[in-house]
């Protein structure tokens, strides 16, 4: 039974060698990222709702980018707080600024995604750049580095938002752990002609994109994923691509405490059931890799059983997938997480079980 084990330890490690080597070092160990500017008329659409504080500090941001044909489109949707009002000075002020008003509709009460419909189909440009409320841009350039990536062929452009740092948490590295991980996959996946998802905080893409899959209509009764299930239906080998130079980048303040960031992780989770079959599945497969490599070591360990082989194994792949997450962390400015690399791949990964199971007896809550 031991020899069993044993062989169903190294099949796991094969797995894992696969995932990291053969998927992630797609994205890990590609070149550096040049961008130049295209100068392609870009519509810059953002979506609040109640978020009066993070607009009045960002959307300048927005309006000052280094870029000569751009308008930002800012949809309040039925805000009960102050933010309409901002954005209405906003429209005053900057000549480039159109505001979308988005009523209360009981069809789609609270859902983004109808919100963003109508941003989408108010926009005078054909190629769409997305950000959240409470994200801002790294550099003046953004707008720059992420339409620098379209082509003729290449309409779909996944970028990268990270979140802010808090010295001295370990929270805060555990989340931004996740978030590089997350980066990696959907990156390295999208290298490899199978794209699955992007995230709504750095987006692209072009306007027919969105009416050759009807919007959102398919997912519509779904309250999440105006992003990634967005990306899971339209992205193809052919029409999307990667932005991951610095000056793409996007940020936002992370969670503060676990109970918030639980309940954001339920959230993500719950949306990726809706994913096509072939990515639920690389996805179980590579968190179940992840769970086993953990658990059948112990066993084998406890039995003295091919210890030398089973620890030789098990440093092994801490040594590629370290090296392989190192180099990505480094490319997403990210390298201080992997001083905690082993410590947070074990809290995220019982984390992980812990949504799973919460999410089975429970829906978690969506748009504000």
């Amino acid at each position: 039974m031991l020899t069993i084990i044993l062989y169903f330890f190294i099949a796991i490690v094969v797995i894992q060698l696969f995932y990291y080597l053969i998927v992630f070092g797609k994205f890990s160990f590609a070149k550096k990222q040049e961008f130049e500017s295209k100068n392609i008329p870009i519509s810059v659409i953002v979506c609040a709702k109640n978020e009066e504080e993070n607009v009045i500090k960002y959307i300048p941001l927005l309006a000052d980018q280094n870029y000569p044909d751009y308008e930002i489109v800012l949809i309040d949707d039925a805000s009960s707080d102050n933010t309409l009002d901002v954005f209405e000075e906003f429209e005053k002020t900057y000549s480039n600024i159109k505001l979308v008003k988005v009523k209360n509709n009981e069809a789609f009460w609270g859902n983004k995604k109808y919100a963003l419909t109508l941003g989408i189909k108010a926009a005078k440009k054909e190629h769409l750049l997305f950000t959240d409320a409470d994200c801002y841009p790294t550099s003046k350039d953004w707008i720059t580095a992420m339409s620098s990536q379209f082509t003729k062929e290449k309409t779909i452009v996944l970028g990268y938002s990270g979140y802010e740092k808090i010295a001295n948490s370990l929270l805060n590295k555990i989340i931004r752990f996740e978030t590089l991980l997350t980066a990696i996959q959907y990156f390295s996946w999208a290298k490899m002609g199978k794209p699955y998802m992007g995230v709504g905080r750095n987006l692209a893409y072009k306007k027919e994109e969105f009416f050759n899959v009807n919007g959102f209509i398919d997912h519509i009764q779904i309250r999440s994923g105006d992003d990634d299930l967005f990306i899971n239906q339209a992205a193809n080998s052919d029409n999307t691509t990667i932005s991951y130079s610095p000056e793409s980048f996007t940020y936002s303040a992370p969670k503060t405490t676990f109970k918030d960031w639980f309940i954001q992780k339920r959230r993500h989770v719950a949306t990726a059931t809706h994913y096509k079959a072939f990515d639920k599945i690389q996805l179980a497969i590579f968190f179940s890799s992840q769970l086993l490599f953990l658990i059948i070591p112990i066993v084998l360990l406890a039995f003295q059983f091919q210890w030398i082989l089973v620890v030789s194994l098990i440093g092994f792949r801490y040594l590629v997938t370290w090296i392989v997450t190192g180099f990505a962390a480094g490319k997403l400015k990210e390298k201080d997480v992997m001083y905690w690399y082993p410590i947070i791949e074990i809290i995220l990964i019982f984390t992980q079980i812990n949504v799973f199971v919460t999410n089975i007896f429970s829906k978690p809550t969506h748009w504000k």
